[in-house]
Protein backbone atom coordinates (compact mmCIF):
# COMPACT_ATOMS: atom_id res chain seq x y z
CA UNK A 1 0.00 0.00 0.00
CA UNK A 2 0.92 3.77 -0.60
CA UNK A 3 1.76 5.04 2.48
CA UNK A 4 2.92 8.37 3.62
CA UNK A 5 6.10 6.89 5.67
CA UNK A 6 7.50 9.05 9.19
CA UNK A 7 10.68 9.42 6.87
CA UNK A 8 8.55 11.45 3.66
CA UNK A 9 6.28 13.18 5.93
CA UNK A 10 9.02 14.84 7.99
CA UNK A 11 10.64 15.45 4.88
CA UNK A 12 7.72 17.41 3.31
CA UNK A 13 6.87 18.98 6.31
CA UNK A 14 10.62 20.38 6.46
CA UNK A 15 9.68 22.97 3.53
CA UNK A 16 8.19 25.70 4.88
CA UNK A 17 5.10 27.35 2.83
CA UNK A 18 5.78 30.45 1.15
CA UNK A 19 2.31 31.74 2.36
CA UNK A 20 3.67 33.49 5.41
CA UNK A 21 -0.04 33.97 6.79
CA UNK A 22 -0.60 30.02 7.02
CA UNK A 23 0.03 28.42 10.12
CA UNK A 24 3.68 27.57 11.07
CA UNK A 25 4.67 24.12 11.71
CA UNK A 26 6.23 23.53 14.89
CA UNK A 27 9.62 23.25 13.14
CA UNK A 28 8.96 26.56 10.88
CA UNK A 29 11.43 29.46 11.25
CA UNK A 30 10.64 31.84 13.84
CA UNK A 31 10.82 35.82 13.66
CA UNK A 32 12.37 36.82 16.98
CA UNK A 33 13.54 41.05 18.42
CA UNK A 34 17.21 40.99 18.14
CA UNK A 35 19.95 43.26 17.55
CA UNK A 36 19.45 44.85 14.18
CA UNK A 37 22.67 42.99 12.43
CA UNK A 38 21.79 39.75 13.66
CA UNK A 39 18.24 40.30 12.90
CA UNK A 40 19.37 41.45 9.06
CA UNK A 41 21.35 38.51 8.81
CA UNK A 42 18.39 36.19 10.21
CA UNK A 43 15.59 37.70 7.91
CA UNK A 44 18.24 37.50 4.75
CA UNK A 45 18.44 33.26 6.03
CA UNK A 46 14.66 33.40 6.68
CA UNK A 47 13.62 34.43 3.08
CA UNK A 48 16.73 32.12 1.02
CA UNK A 49 14.91 29.21 3.79
CA UNK A 50 11.28 30.01 2.30
CA UNK A 51 12.55 29.56 -0.92
CA UNK A 52 14.38 26.68 -0.71
CA UNK A 53 17.87 28.00 -0.66
CA UNK A 54 18.60 25.87 2.15
CA UNK A 55 22.99 25.85 2.11
CA UNK A 56 22.26 29.69 1.52
CA UNK A 57 19.98 29.81 4.73
CA UNK A 58 22.81 27.68 6.90
CA UNK A 59 25.21 30.34 5.85
CA UNK A 60 22.81 33.17 6.79
CA UNK A 61 22.12 31.88 10.19
CA UNK A 62 25.46 31.23 10.63
CA UNK A 63 26.51 34.53 10.15
CA UNK A 64 23.77 35.45 12.27
CA UNK A 65 24.74 33.52 15.31
CA UNK A 66 28.68 34.99 15.00
CA UNK A 67 27.33 38.42 15.70
CA UNK A 68 25.16 36.98 18.65
CA UNK A 69 25.91 33.45 20.03
CA UNK A 70 22.77 33.44 22.26
CA UNK A 71 20.64 33.72 19.26
CA UNK A 72 18.22 30.64 20.14
CA UNK A 73 16.04 31.25 17.41
CA UNK A 74 18.65 31.32 14.86
CA UNK A 75 20.00 28.03 15.76
CA UNK A 76 17.16 26.16 15.97
CA UNK A 77 16.32 27.23 12.25
CA UNK A 78 19.61 26.57 11.33
CA UNK A 79 18.97 22.83 13.20
CA UNK A 80 16.27 22.55 10.38
CA UNK A 81 18.44 23.96 7.74
CA UNK A 82 21.54 21.37 8.53
CA UNK A 83 18.72 18.45 9.07
CA UNK A 84 17.51 19.30 5.06
CA UNK A 85 21.30 19.15 4.24
CA UNK A 86 21.12 15.62 5.56
CA UNK A 87 24.14 16.79 8.33
CA UNK A 88 21.97 15.31 10.85
CA UNK A 89 24.63 15.08 14.14
CA UNK A 90 25.35 18.91 13.68
CA UNK A 91 21.14 19.29 13.33
CA UNK A 92 21.78 17.58 17.23
CA UNK A 93 24.09 19.78 18.40
CA UNK A 94 22.24 23.12 17.34
CA UNK A 95 18.77 22.09 18.59
CA UNK A 96 20.87 21.14 22.13
CA UNK A 97 22.09 24.42 21.90
CA UNK A 98 18.87 26.46 21.67
CA UNK A 99 17.71 24.50 24.15
CA UNK A 100 20.65 25.33 26.21
CA UNK A 101 19.70 28.84 25.60
CA UNK A 102 15.83 28.06 26.11
CA UNK A 103 15.10 24.83 28.30
CA UNK A 104 11.37 25.03 27.25
CA UNK A 105 11.43 26.03 23.43
CA UNK A 106 8.99 23.34 22.35
CA UNK A 107 10.10 24.13 18.66
CA UNK A 108 13.93 23.20 19.18
CA UNK A 109 12.62 20.06 21.05
CA UNK A 110 10.59 19.69 18.24
CA UNK A 111 13.79 19.49 15.76
CA UNK A 112 15.84 17.80 17.68
CA UNK A 113 13.47 14.64 17.64
CA UNK A 114 13.17 14.87 14.02
CA UNK A 115 17.31 14.92 13.69
CA UNK A 116 17.34 11.94 16.25
CA UNK A 117 15.07 9.73 14.49
CA UNK A 118 16.93 10.61 11.07
CA UNK A 119 20.06 8.93 13.32
CA UNK A 120 17.79 5.85 13.56
CA UNK A 121 17.18 6.65 17.26
CA UNK A 122 13.50 6.87 17.42
CA UNK A 123 12.87 6.02 21.10
CA UNK A 124 14.97 9.53 21.84
CA UNK A 125 13.05 11.20 19.49
CA UNK A 126 9.93 9.83 20.60
CA UNK A 127 10.56 11.24 24.38
CA UNK A 128 11.65 15.19 22.84
CA UNK A 129 7.90 15.27 21.40
CA UNK A 130 6.64 14.05 24.45
CA UNK A 131 8.88 16.93 25.94
CA UNK A 132 7.27 19.34 23.45
CA UNK A 133 3.61 18.03 24.34
CA UNK A 134 4.02 19.02 28.00
CA UNK A 135 5.23 22.25 27.01
CA UNK A 136 2.96 22.78 24.20
CA UNK A 137 -0.03 20.28 24.34
CA UNK A 138 -2.24 22.52 21.66
CA UNK A 139 -0.08 22.05 18.94
CA UNK A 140 -1.32 19.61 16.34
CA UNK A 141 1.71 18.99 14.56
CA UNK A 142 3.62 18.15 17.29
CA UNK A 143 1.09 15.54 17.74
CA UNK A 144 1.08 14.32 14.46
CA UNK A 145 4.64 13.96 14.19
CA UNK A 146 4.75 12.03 17.56
CA UNK A 147 2.29 9.75 15.46
CA UNK A 148 4.40 9.03 12.75
CA UNK A 149 6.87 8.06 15.07
CA UNK A 150 5.37 5.64 17.41
CA UNK A 151 3.61 4.05 14.63
CA UNK A 152 6.96 3.07 13.58
CA UNK A 153 7.36 1.78 16.36
CA UNK A 154 4.62 -0.24 15.97
CA UNK A 155 3.02 1.17 18.91
CA UNK A 156 -0.32 1.43 17.18
CA UNK A 157 -2.63 2.77 20.09
CA UNK A 158 -0.79 5.23 20.90
CA UNK A 159 -0.18 6.45 17.59
CA UNK A 160 -4.00 6.78 16.61
CA UNK A 161 -4.71 8.35 19.98
CA UNK A 162 -1.76 11.24 18.76
CA UNK A 163 -3.73 11.60 15.41
CA UNK A 164 -7.24 11.82 16.85
CA UNK A 165 -5.27 14.90 18.83
CA UNK A 166 -3.79 16.25 15.88
CA UNK A 167 -7.05 16.06 14.04
CA UNK A 168 -9.17 17.52 17.02
CA UNK A 169 -6.63 20.27 17.22
CA UNK A 170 -6.47 21.08 13.50
CA UNK A 171 -9.73 19.32 11.45
CA UNK A 172 -8.17 20.51 8.15
CA UNK A 173 -4.94 18.64 8.41
CA UNK A 174 -5.36 16.42 5.23
CA UNK A 175 -1.82 14.76 6.01
CA UNK A 176 -3.49 13.51 9.44
CA UNK A 177 -5.90 11.62 8.45
CA UNK A 178 -4.09 10.55 5.33
CA UNK A 179 -1.36 8.76 7.98
CA UNK A 180 -4.05 8.36 10.36
CA UNK A 181 -5.81 6.28 7.20
CA UNK A 182 -2.68 4.07 6.65
CA UNK A 183 -2.25 3.02 10.06
CA UNK A 184 -6.39 1.77 10.16
CA UNK A 185 -5.34 0.54 6.81
CA UNK A 186 -2.47 -1.33 7.95
CA UNK A 187 -4.89 -3.00 11.12
CA UNK A 188 -6.83 -3.85 8.41
CA UNK A 189 -9.63 -1.54 9.22
CA UNK A 190 -10.45 -0.49 5.65
CA UNK A 191 -13.86 1.27 6.06
CA UNK A 192 -12.69 3.64 8.66
CA UNK A 193 -9.12 4.04 6.53
CA UNK A 194 -11.78 4.86 3.61
CA UNK A 195 -13.14 7.82 6.09
CA UNK A 196 -10.26 9.15 6.67
CA UNK A 197 -8.45 9.21 3.08
CA UNK A 198 -11.93 10.37 2.48
CA UNK A 199 -11.64 13.60 4.55
CA UNK A 200 -8.06 14.09 3.63
CA UNK A 201 -9.30 14.62 0.04
CA UNK A 202 -12.76 16.71 0.98
CA UNK A 203 -9.29 18.76 2.48
CA UNK A 204 -7.28 18.79 -0.35
CA UNK A 205 -8.81 17.39 -3.77
CA UNK A 206 -5.57 16.74 -5.23
CA UNK A 207 -3.70 14.92 -2.60
CA UNK A 208 -1.99 11.91 -4.54
CA UNK A 209 -1.56 9.75 -1.60
CA UNK A 210 -5.08 9.83 0.05
CA UNK A 211 -6.53 8.87 -3.81
CA UNK A 212 -4.40 6.29 -4.08
CA UNK A 213 -4.49 5.14 -0.46
CA UNK A 214 -8.02 5.48 -0.94
CA UNK A 215 -8.07 3.15 -3.85
CA UNK A 216 -6.50 0.14 -2.41
CA UNK A 217 -8.93 0.53 1.07
CA UNK A 218 -12.16 0.19 -1.85
CA UNK A 219 -10.19 -2.50 -3.72
CA UNK A 220 -10.29 -4.46 -0.63
CA UNK A 221 -13.82 -3.80 0.35
CA UNK A 222 -14.53 -5.28 -3.20
CA UNK A 223 -15.37 -1.93 -4.69
CA UNK A 224 -13.69 -1.66 -7.90
CA UNK A 225 -15.27 0.82 -9.43
CA UNK A 226 -14.72 3.07 -7.07
CA UNK A 227 -11.64 2.15 -6.65
CA UNK A 228 -10.28 3.07 -10.10
CA UNK A 229 -11.59 6.20 -10.05
CA UNK A 230 -9.63 7.30 -7.38
CA UNK A 231 -6.58 5.20 -8.79
CA UNK A 232 -7.15 7.29 -12.46
CA UNK A 233 -7.34 10.75 -10.17
CA UNK A 234 -3.69 9.81 -8.45
CA UNK A 235 -2.47 9.28 -11.75
CA UNK A 236 -3.67 12.35 -13.42
CA UNK A 237 -2.39 13.91 -10.55
CA UNK A 238 1.14 11.92 -10.92
CA UNK A 239 1.53 10.51 -14.48
CA UNK A 240 5.06 9.27 -13.43
CA UNK A 241 3.76 7.04 -10.45
CA UNK A 242 4.80 3.58 -11.18
CA UNK A 243 3.02 2.57 -8.41
CA UNK A 244 -0.27 4.04 -9.10
CA UNK A 245 -0.16 2.53 -12.83
CA UNK A 246 0.58 -1.02 -11.09
CA UNK A 247 -2.72 0.10 -8.32
CA UNK A 248 -4.87 0.42 -11.40
CA UNK A 249 -3.38 -2.47 -13.75
CA UNK A 250 -4.22 -4.98 -10.58
CA UNK A 251 -8.03 -4.21 -10.54
CA UNK A 252 -8.85 -3.47 -14.07
CA UNK A 253 -9.28 -5.63 -17.27
CA UNK A 254 -6.86 -4.99 -20.01
CA UNK A 255 -7.40 -5.29 -24.02
CA UNK A 256 -5.20 -5.08 -27.24
CA UNK A 257 -4.73 -1.50 -27.62
CA UNK A 258 -5.89 -0.43 -24.46
CA UNK A 259 -5.11 3.51 -23.74
CA UNK A 260 -3.61 2.51 -20.04
CA UNK A 261 -2.11 -0.23 -21.39
CA UNK A 262 0.14 2.31 -24.10
CA UNK A 263 0.51 4.70 -21.12
CA UNK A 264 2.30 1.89 -19.32
CA UNK A 265 4.94 1.25 -22.11
CA UNK A 266 5.37 5.08 -22.88
CA UNK A 267 6.28 5.75 -19.55
CA UNK A 268 8.31 2.53 -19.20
CA UNK A 269 10.09 3.30 -22.15
CA UNK A 270 10.85 6.78 -21.25
CA UNK A 271 11.72 5.71 -17.59
CA UNK A 272 11.25 9.24 -16.11
CA UNK A 273 9.27 7.38 -12.71
CA UNK A 274 9.37 8.38 -9.82
CA UNK A 275 12.80 5.98 -8.00
CA UNK A 276 12.09 2.47 -7.08
CA UNK A 277 9.17 2.68 -9.34
CA UNK A 278 10.55 0.18 -12.20
CA UNK A 279 9.09 -2.88 -10.51
CA UNK A 280 5.78 -1.83 -10.60
CA UNK A 281 5.27 -0.86 -14.08
CA UNK A 282 6.96 -3.82 -15.28
CA UNK A 283 4.74 -6.52 -13.05
CA UNK A 284 1.60 -4.07 -14.06
CA UNK A 285 2.48 -4.53 -17.94
CA UNK A 286 3.41 -8.43 -17.66
CA UNK A 287 -0.52 -8.10 -16.12
CA UNK A 288 -1.77 -6.10 -18.82
CA UNK A 289 -0.06 -7.87 -22.06
CA UNK A 290 -1.06 -11.69 -20.24
CA UNK A 291 -4.64 -10.44 -20.48
CA UNK A 292 -3.68 -9.01 -23.79
CA UNK A 293 -2.99 -12.46 -25.60
CA UNK A 294 0.98 -11.18 -25.28
CA UNK A 295 2.64 -14.20 -23.43
CA UNK A 296 5.90 -13.74 -24.84
CA UNK A 297 6.12 -9.50 -23.82
CA UNK A 298 4.28 -10.65 -20.79
CA UNK A 299 7.09 -12.71 -19.63
CA UNK A 300 9.39 -10.64 -20.62
CA UNK A 301 8.10 -7.70 -18.35
CA UNK A 302 7.48 -10.14 -15.80
CA UNK A 303 11.34 -11.13 -15.55
CA UNK A 304 12.16 -7.69 -15.78
CA UNK A 305 10.61 -6.69 -12.63
CA UNK A 306 11.71 -9.36 -10.83
CA UNK A 307 15.33 -9.43 -11.55
CA UNK A 308 14.87 -5.40 -10.68
CA UNK A 309 13.09 -6.67 -7.40
CA UNK A 310 15.52 -9.50 -6.34
CA UNK A 311 18.67 -6.69 -6.71
CA UNK A 312 16.97 -4.44 -4.09
CA UNK A 313 16.46 -7.37 -1.54
CA UNK A 314 18.79 -9.43 0.69
CA UNK A 315 17.60 -12.95 1.06
CA UNK A 316 19.48 -15.96 2.70
CA UNK A 317 18.66 -19.10 0.81
CA UNK A 318 20.83 -20.97 3.25
CA UNK A 319 19.12 -19.43 6.28
CA UNK A 320 15.43 -20.21 4.58
CA UNK A 321 16.24 -23.35 3.50
CA UNK A 322 18.26 -24.45 6.80
CA UNK A 323 15.46 -23.13 8.60
CA UNK A 324 13.27 -26.24 6.93
CA UNK A 325 16.42 -28.31 8.15
CA UNK A 326 16.15 -27.52 11.78
CA UNK A 327 12.37 -27.43 12.22
CA UNK A 328 12.19 -30.82 11.11
CA UNK A 329 15.11 -32.05 13.15
CA UNK A 330 13.40 -30.65 16.60
CA UNK A 331 9.84 -31.34 16.03
CA UNK A 332 10.18 -34.94 16.15
CA UNK A 333 8.02 -38.19 17.58
CA UNK A 334 9.77 -37.44 20.93
CA UNK A 335 8.71 -34.52 21.54
CA UNK A 336 5.64 -34.78 20.14
CA UNK A 337 4.92 -38.11 22.51
CA UNK A 338 5.92 -36.39 25.66
CA UNK A 339 3.55 -33.09 24.80
CA UNK A 340 1.10 -34.53 23.39
CA UNK A 341 -2.43 -33.04 24.16
CA UNK A 342 -0.97 -30.30 26.20
CA UNK A 343 -1.93 -26.53 25.10
CA UNK A 344 -5.23 -25.02 25.61
CA UNK A 345 -8.20 -26.90 24.35
CA UNK A 346 -10.26 -24.17 22.55
CA UNK A 347 -11.31 -25.04 18.87
CA UNK A 348 -12.37 -21.87 18.42
CA UNK A 349 -9.00 -21.18 15.98
CA UNK A 350 -9.03 -22.32 12.30
CA UNK A 351 -5.47 -21.84 10.63
CA UNK A 352 -5.84 -21.72 6.49
CA UNK A 353 -1.75 -22.27 5.92
CA UNK A 354 0.57 -23.26 2.58
CA UNK A 355 2.63 -22.17 -0.39
CA UNK A 356 1.47 -18.33 -0.79
CA UNK A 357 -0.68 -18.38 -4.17
CA UNK A 358 -1.97 -22.28 -3.62
CA UNK A 359 -6.04 -20.96 -3.04
CA UNK A 360 -5.45 -20.02 0.62
CA UNK A 361 -7.49 -16.76 -0.05
CA UNK A 362 -10.10 -18.64 -1.82
CA UNK A 363 -10.70 -21.33 0.82
CA UNK A 364 -10.64 -18.61 3.68
CA UNK A 365 -13.29 -16.36 1.44
CA UNK A 366 -15.62 -19.71 0.80
CA UNK A 367 -15.08 -21.05 4.71
CA UNK A 368 -15.85 -17.42 5.98
CA UNK A 369 -19.62 -17.26 3.60
CA UNK A 370 -20.60 -19.22 5.99
CA UNK A 371 -22.19 -17.01 9.21
CA UNK A 372 -21.09 -19.12 11.83
CA UNK A 373 -16.89 -18.92 10.81
CA UNK A 374 -15.64 -15.30 11.04
CA UNK A 375 -12.83 -14.67 8.78
CA UNK A 376 -9.67 -12.39 10.49
CA UNK A 377 -7.41 -11.91 8.11
CA UNK A 378 -4.18 -12.74 8.45
CA UNK A 379 -3.32 -12.63 12.07
CA UNK A 380 0.41 -12.52 13.06
CA UNK A 381 0.43 -15.16 15.71
CA UNK A 382 1.66 -18.09 16.58
CA UNK A 383 4.43 -17.20 14.77
CA UNK A 384 5.11 -13.98 16.34
CA UNK A 385 4.94 -16.40 19.52
CA UNK A 386 7.48 -18.16 17.94
CA UNK A 387 9.56 -15.10 16.78
CA UNK A 388 9.57 -14.97 21.23
CA UNK A 389 12.17 -17.39 21.64
CA UNK A 390 14.63 -18.98 19.79
CA UNK A 391 12.73 -21.23 17.99
CA UNK A 392 12.88 -24.22 16.61
CA UNK A 393 15.59 -24.95 19.20
CA UNK A 394 13.93 -23.54 22.41
CA UNK A 395 10.81 -25.80 21.12
CA UNK A 396 12.86 -28.43 23.31
CA UNK A 397 12.48 -27.27 26.36
CA UNK A 398 8.76 -26.30 26.15
CA UNK A 399 6.85 -28.06 29.32
CA UNK A 400 3.11 -28.01 29.35
CA UNK A 401 2.57 -25.15 31.43
CA UNK A 402 4.28 -23.31 28.85
CA UNK A 403 2.41 -24.58 26.23
CA UNK A 404 -0.80 -23.86 27.99
CA UNK A 405 0.16 -20.19 28.23
CA UNK A 406 0.73 -19.90 24.82
CA UNK A 407 -1.90 -21.38 23.61
CA UNK A 408 -4.34 -19.13 25.94
CA UNK A 409 -2.04 -16.42 25.00
CA UNK A 410 -3.04 -17.54 20.91
CA UNK A 411 -7.24 -17.47 21.98
CA UNK A 412 -6.85 -14.39 24.09
CA UNK A 413 -5.58 -12.51 21.01
CA UNK A 414 -8.30 -13.74 18.81
CA UNK A 415 -11.00 -11.40 17.77
CA UNK A 416 -14.20 -11.35 19.74
CA UNK A 417 -16.75 -13.60 18.44
CA UNK A 418 -20.57 -12.03 17.46
CA UNK A 419 -23.43 -13.00 15.82
CA UNK A 420 -23.79 -16.19 16.75
CA UNK A 421 -19.97 -16.82 14.88
CA UNK A 422 -18.24 -19.97 16.55
CA UNK A 423 -15.18 -20.12 14.72
CA UNK A 424 -11.78 -18.12 13.66
CA UNK A 425 -10.03 -17.88 10.66
CA UNK A 426 -6.41 -17.35 10.41
CA UNK A 427 -5.53 -17.19 7.23
CA UNK A 428 -1.35 -16.98 7.23
CA UNK A 429 -0.06 -18.89 4.45
CA UNK A 430 3.80 -18.74 6.78
CA UNK A 431 2.39 -20.83 8.81
CA UNK A 432 2.81 -23.95 7.40
CA UNK A 433 6.34 -23.27 8.90
CA UNK A 434 4.80 -23.72 12.91
CA UNK A 435 2.14 -26.62 12.24
CA UNK A 436 3.86 -28.68 14.80
CA UNK A 437 3.79 -25.43 17.46
CA UNK A 438 0.32 -24.86 16.36
CA UNK A 439 -0.67 -28.56 17.14
CA UNK A 440 1.57 -28.72 21.05
CA UNK A 441 -0.20 -25.21 21.81
CA UNK A 442 -3.89 -26.03 20.32
CA UNK A 443 -4.35 -29.61 19.95
CA UNK A 444 -8.05 -29.30 19.29
CA UNK A 445 -7.00 -26.64 16.65
CA UNK A 446 -8.58 -27.03 12.35
CA UNK A 447 -5.70 -27.07 9.93
CA UNK A 448 -6.46 -26.69 6.94
CA UNK A 449 -3.48 -26.82 4.24
CA UNK A 450 -4.17 -25.43 0.12
CA UNK A 451 -2.09 -27.09 -2.36
CA UNK A 452 -1.79 -26.49 -5.63
CA UNK A 453 0.22 -27.40 -9.43
CA UNK A 454 4.09 -26.48 -8.36
CA UNK A 455 4.31 -24.95 -11.41
CA UNK A 456 1.08 -22.88 -10.83
CA UNK A 457 2.29 -21.95 -7.79
CA UNK A 458 5.78 -21.08 -8.76
CA UNK A 459 4.17 -18.86 -11.33
CA UNK A 460 1.74 -16.85 -9.09
CA UNK A 461 4.50 -16.63 -6.58
CA UNK A 462 6.67 -15.12 -9.44
CA UNK A 463 3.86 -12.90 -10.87
CA UNK A 464 3.35 -11.32 -7.75
CA UNK A 465 4.89 -7.65 -6.00
CA UNK A 466 4.48 -8.86 -2.94
CA UNK A 467 4.38 -6.18 -0.49
CA UNK A 468 6.58 -7.61 2.45
CA UNK A 469 8.51 -10.71 2.79
CA UNK A 470 8.73 -13.65 0.09
CA UNK A 471 11.76 -13.26 -0.51
CA UNK A 472 12.50 -16.44 -2.30
CA UNK A 473 9.73 -15.25 -5.01
CA UNK A 474 12.16 -13.41 -7.38
CA UNK A 475 14.29 -15.67 -8.73
CA UNK A 476 13.31 -18.99 -10.63
CA UNK A 477 15.56 -21.37 -8.86
CA UNK A 478 15.24 -19.88 -5.78
CA UNK A 479 11.48 -20.32 -5.95
CA UNK A 480 11.97 -23.64 -7.04
CA UNK A 481 14.20 -24.61 -4.07
CA UNK A 482 12.10 -23.30 -1.64
CA UNK A 483 9.07 -25.26 -3.22
CA UNK A 484 11.28 -28.59 -2.42
CA UNK A 485 11.88 -27.14 0.95
CA UNK A 486 8.37 -26.32 1.76
CA UNK A 487 6.99 -29.74 0.28
CA UNK A 488 9.64 -31.81 2.56
CA UNK A 489 8.85 -30.32 5.76
CA UNK A 490 5.34 -31.18 4.91
CA UNK A 491 5.78 -34.53 4.54
CA UNK A 492 7.15 -34.44 7.59
CA UNK A 493 4.21 -33.02 9.30
CA UNK A 494 2.37 -35.68 7.52
CA UNK A 495 4.91 -37.91 9.36
CA UNK A 496 4.00 -36.99 12.85
CA UNK A 497 0.88 -36.11 12.67
CA UNK A 498 -2.80 -38.01 12.82
CA UNK A 499 -4.64 -38.43 10.11
CA UNK A 500 -7.27 -36.18 10.89
CA UNK A 501 -4.86 -33.33 12.27
CA UNK A 502 -4.58 -31.54 8.70
CA UNK A 503 -6.84 -31.39 6.02
CA UNK A 504 -5.95 -30.97 2.38
CA UNK A 505 -7.07 -29.00 -0.20
CA UNK A 506 -6.42 -29.09 -3.48
CA UNK A 507 -6.90 -25.74 -6.02
CA UNK A 508 -8.01 -27.21 -8.74
CA UNK A 509 -10.30 -29.76 -7.31
CA UNK A 510 -12.08 -26.79 -5.67
CA UNK A 511 -12.26 -25.32 -9.33
CA UNK A 512 -13.52 -28.59 -10.95
CA UNK A 513 -16.49 -29.11 -8.04
CA UNK A 514 -16.61 -26.10 -6.08
CA UNK A 515 -19.77 -27.80 -4.05
CA UNK A 516 -18.08 -30.81 -2.86
CA UNK A 517 -15.09 -29.55 -2.01
CA UNK A 518 -16.65 -26.61 -0.06
CA UNK A 519 -19.07 -29.49 1.93
CA UNK A 520 -15.80 -31.02 2.58
CA UNK A 521 -14.47 -27.60 4.02
CA UNK A 522 -17.61 -26.94 6.16
CA UNK A 523 -17.87 -30.92 7.45
CA UNK A 524 -14.36 -30.50 8.43
CA UNK A 525 -15.32 -27.50 11.06
CA UNK A 526 -17.94 -29.64 12.50
CA UNK A 527 -20.52 -27.36 11.02
CA UNK A 528 -24.08 -27.62 9.34
CA UNK A 529 -23.95 -26.73 5.70
CA UNK A 530 -25.36 -23.25 4.11
CA UNK A 531 -25.53 -22.14 0.53
CA UNK A 532 -24.23 -19.19 1.14
CA UNK A 533 -21.02 -20.71 1.11
CA UNK A 534 -21.24 -21.38 -3.02
CA UNK A 535 -21.29 -17.69 -3.22
CA UNK A 536 -18.49 -16.99 -1.62
CA UNK A 537 -17.58 -13.99 -4.46
CA UNK A 538 -20.42 -12.45 -2.96
CA UNK A 539 -19.46 -12.31 0.20
CA UNK A 540 -19.14 -8.57 1.98
CA UNK A 541 -15.97 -8.43 4.00
CA UNK A 542 -12.28 -6.99 3.09
CA UNK A 543 -9.81 -9.03 1.75
CA UNK A 544 -6.47 -7.84 2.30
CA UNK A 545 -4.18 -10.07 0.38
CA UNK A 546 -3.38 -10.14 -3.15
CA UNK A 547 -6.04 -12.21 -4.07
CA UNK A 548 -8.35 -9.77 -3.27
CA UNK A 549 -9.73 -9.19 -6.73
CA UNK A 550 -9.80 -12.67 -8.00
CA UNK A 551 -12.02 -13.76 -4.77
CA UNK A 552 -14.69 -11.29 -5.59
CA UNK A 553 -15.10 -13.08 -9.14
CA UNK A 554 -16.85 -16.55 -9.69
CA UNK A 555 -14.62 -19.58 -10.12
CA UNK A 556 -12.88 -19.89 -13.49
CA UNK A 557 -10.66 -22.35 -14.77
CA UNK A 558 -8.50 -19.90 -16.57
CA UNK A 559 -5.73 -20.08 -13.53
CA UNK A 560 -5.50 -23.59 -13.70
CA UNK A 561 -2.15 -24.72 -15.89
CA UNK A 562 -1.46 -21.12 -16.54
CA UNK A 563 2.32 -21.98 -16.76
CA UNK A 564 1.83 -23.82 -20.58
CA UNK A 565 1.45 -19.74 -21.26
CA UNK A 566 4.94 -18.99 -20.34
CA UNK A 567 6.37 -22.49 -20.63
CA UNK A 568 9.37 -21.68 -22.67
CA UNK A 569 10.83 -19.28 -19.94
CA UNK A 570 10.24 -21.54 -16.81
CA UNK A 571 13.09 -24.11 -17.63
CA UNK A 572 14.98 -23.20 -14.68
CA UNK A 573 11.64 -23.38 -12.48
CA UNK A 574 11.41 -26.86 -13.72
CA UNK A 575 15.21 -27.64 -13.54
CA UNK A 576 14.56 -27.03 -9.50
CA UNK A 577 11.06 -28.66 -9.32
CA UNK A 578 12.72 -31.84 -10.75
CA UNK A 579 10.15 -34.90 -9.84
CA UNK A 580 7.88 -32.99 -8.58
CA UNK A 581 6.65 -31.75 -11.49
CA UNK A 582 5.17 -34.49 -13.90
CA UNK A 583 7.11 -36.46 -16.53
CA UNK A 584 3.92 -35.63 -18.72
CA UNK A 585 4.77 -31.47 -17.96
CA UNK A 586 8.29 -31.89 -18.58
CA UNK A 587 7.45 -33.54 -21.94
CA UNK A 588 5.45 -31.14 -23.23
CA UNK A 589 7.66 -28.36 -21.74
CA UNK A 590 10.66 -29.76 -23.86
CA UNK A 591 9.06 -29.94 -26.98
Amino acid sequence: MNTATPETAVQERQIWPPNRSKRRTSWAPTLPARPIQAQTLFDEALVHHLAGRIAEAADAYERAILLNPNYAEAHNNLATALLALGRTQDAVERCCLALSLKPDYADALNNLALALIAQGRTADGVLCYERAIVLNPGRADTHYNLGIALASQGKTDDAATHYRHAILLRPDYAQAHNNFGNLLAAQNNSTDASFHFAQALAIDPGHFEAHHNLGNALRDQGKFDDALFHYRRAIAIRPTSAEAHYSRAMVKKFHRGDPDLRAMEGLAARGDFEPGGAPFIHYALAKALEESGDYGRAFAHLRKGNDLKRARIHYDEAAALGFFERISAVFDSRLFNRLRGAGNPSSVPVFVLGMPRSGSTLVEQILASHPQIHGAGELEHPSTDAASFLFPESALSLDIEALARMGQSCVARLPPLADGRLLTLNKLPDNFLYIGLIRLILPNARIIHTVRNPLDTCLSCYSTLFTAGQHFSYDLRELGRYYRGYGKLMTHWRSLLTPDAMLDVVYEDVVDDLEGQARRLIDYCGLRWDDRCLSFHKTRRPVHTASAVQVRQPLFRTSVERWRRFESGLGPLFDELGDLVSAKARTQSAA
